[in-house]
Formats: structure tokens, sequence, C-alpha cells
């Protein structure tokens, strides 16, 4: 079983959650975040001479989902298309972790592993 963690702009939730719906991907976990990575999350502010730059961390979107291995590509590639803000993608539109996940168990029923999925 695999996770996938997608880090991407609040502004293309629902077009990632329409992809996602495209490719029979239903259950997953949204949670508003705030981080920075390439972008730095620089704000430069110029007034009265001078220039001043400061730091902050900009809001995002994780979306986690765990999902069968043989999934996994076509979940991958339907966040990819969806999530770039242009044709050739810019900084900011964030990144994708993919990690193997061990065991899943439903509290509900005590199922375990692909069956808990």
């Amino acid at each position: 079983m695999i996770r996938i963690e997608a880090i991407v702009r609040p502004d293309r939730i629902n077009i990632i959650i329409d992809a996602l719906d495209a490719v029979d991907c239903r259950g997953f976990n949204v949670q508003n975040v705030n981080g920075r990575g390439q972008q730095q999350g620089v704000e430069v502010f110029t007034g009265r001479g001078a220039t001043t730059a400061t730091r902050t961390s900009l809001p995002k979107v994780l979306i986690t989902i765990v999902v069968r291995d043989g999934d996994k590509d076509k979940i991958i590639e339907a966040i990819l298309g969806a999530a770039k803000s242009s044709e050739e993608g810019s900084i900011g539109d964030g990144k994708i972790f993919v990690s193997v996940i061990s065991e899943v168990i439903r509290v509900r029923t005590g199922e375990r592993d692909e069956s808990a999925l």
C-alpha cells in the first residue's frame, strides 16, 4: 500500500478533487496547512525610500491518500495534471510525497490492509 501526500495551492483543490473523482479515487483527507518551499514565502515591501523583505509561511492544502500499489501511478498523474497553475507549471504549485505503508486497520471492523481501504 502507498501513501500519497500532495501539498498544493488552495485555489487548485476543487480541480484536483475532480481529477481524483475521474480516476475513481474516493477516499482522501484534505487539510489547510501553512509552509514554504522553493517559493520561500518572500513578501517585498517598498515605501519611504526603503525596501524590506519578510519571510512568511504561505497557505497550502495537504491532500493525503492511501491506495493500493496498482493505483499509485494513475492517482499521481491525476494530481500532477490538476495541480499545475499553468501549462509549464510554476514555483509554488506544490510537491507530491510517496511512501510505503506497512499496515492499515479500519477501527470500526478491525479489517486490515487492503480490505481496510
